[in-house]
């Protein structure tokens, strides 16, 4: 898979995906992983991409010549170009599914006010928001989208059945995990999950799935409160 970042910020990228599993897929070919200054497709000597907005306003608007230049320079007939955007629609594991079978992503982090509608209306395939928050820039959000896209390749993490038992993937949160010691300051690890009966196992984590979704995230099982 191939992934280019479009972003003003690159280091805010760069660290956080060179590191752990990210830095691994890349050094094994899984993940071919490129980030880009936007600033590289100005053409004026200042290297201006900011405007300010027509009909007034506050803050300025990213200027829409950089970012149509920039992605039709790395675009192929399979890419699929992704805005990073508050406006988007609301970032979760089916999406990063979703994004994970592409072939080639290309993701537009936004920043200042926002950005040229015309790029959202004849470039991007999709807008995508991590949250229903403001960042300071929409580099934080790509290096999220990221992570959680790349997990999911073939090969990157140790144990192939971990991203479908990873919270969201199949409708509820991860029951809770202990390792050893099996008691510490008194408290004890679950006498079942020492049994090496696997079906009580199986049965005890997905029980406790249901309970800590219903506890935390009731709206996963469709009850919205």
């Amino acid at each position: 898979m191939k992934i280019d970042i479009l972003t003003l910020f690159p280091e805010i990228c760069r660290a956080p995906l060179s590191e752990s599993m990210m830095k691994r897929a890349q050094e094994n070919q899984i993940v071919d992983l490129h980030i880009y200054n936007l600033r590289d497709w100005t053409t004026d000597k200042h290297r201006i991409v900011d405007d300010a907005p027509f009909g007034g306003g506050q803050g300025m608007v990213m200027k829409s010549e950089p970012i149509f230049a920039a992605v039709e320079s790395l675009r192929a007939e399979k890419s699929f170009v992704v805005l990073m955007t508050p406006q988007g629609k609301r970032f979760a594991q089916s999406l990063a599914a979703k994004f994970a079978k592409k072939e080639h992503l290309i993701v537009i982090c936004g920043h200042y006010e926002g950005i040229d509608h015309r790029v959202i209306e004849h470039l991007v395939d999709a807008e995508i928001s991590i949250g229903d928050y403001v960042l300071t820039n929409g580099a934080i959000a790509a290096v999220v989208l990221v992570d959680a896209v790349v997990r999911l390749l073939p090969g990157v993490l140790g144990h192939e059945q971990s991203a479908a038992d990873d919270s969201f993937s199949a409708g509820l949160l991860e029951a809770p995990q202990y390792t050893r010691p099996a008691e510490f300051r008194g408290w004890k690890v679950p006498d079942v999950l020492l049994s090496g009966n696997h079906a009580e196992i199986a049965a005890w984590r997905k029980e406790e799935a249901l309970r800590r979704t219903r506890e935390n995230r009731p709206d996963l099982l469709g009850r919205g409160d």
